[in-house]
């Protein structure tokens, strides 16, 4: 699996990182560190206690995380939950809940995958 393969699978846009960062390397130094990114487990976290303002910020980073990256799809889902949460809890922020961990999940399968057949 490519770098590009990688992204198609994730939801993202290679092209658009490219343009920020033009080295390879660097691009996938920055998709492989996403892995220990804490700010899903967080969100995570927050949502089973009931803490929406730290739901909202962990949000909120990633999706910021995801705008760096060009993670399309997750940035999308992660910027519409943010907004759910911005002023506390919302009746649509459920589905958004569940629609952010499956792309969560996507992007976090798409980057094993090719961690696993680059790293070996």
């Amino acid at each position: 699996m490519t770098l590009q393969e990688c992204y198609a699978a994730l939801g993202g846009d290679y092209a658009d990182v490219a343009t920020r960062m033009p080295r390879e390397s660097m691009i996938q130094k920055f998709v492989l560190r996403f892995l220990s990114d804490g700010s899903y487990d967080l969100l995570c976290r927050s949502l089973e206690a009931g803490n929406y303002e730290d739901a909202f910020r962990a949000a909120h980073s990633i999706k910021g995380v995801c705008q760096n990256l060009s993670f399309t799809t997750l940035q999308k889902s992660s910027g519409e939950l943010t907004e759910a949460l911005r002023n506390g809890w919302t009746p649509e922020a459920e589905g958004l809940i569940q629609q952010v961990k499956a792309d969560y999940q996507q992007v976090v399968a798409a980057i094993q995958a090719f961690q696993k057949e680059v790293m070996g």
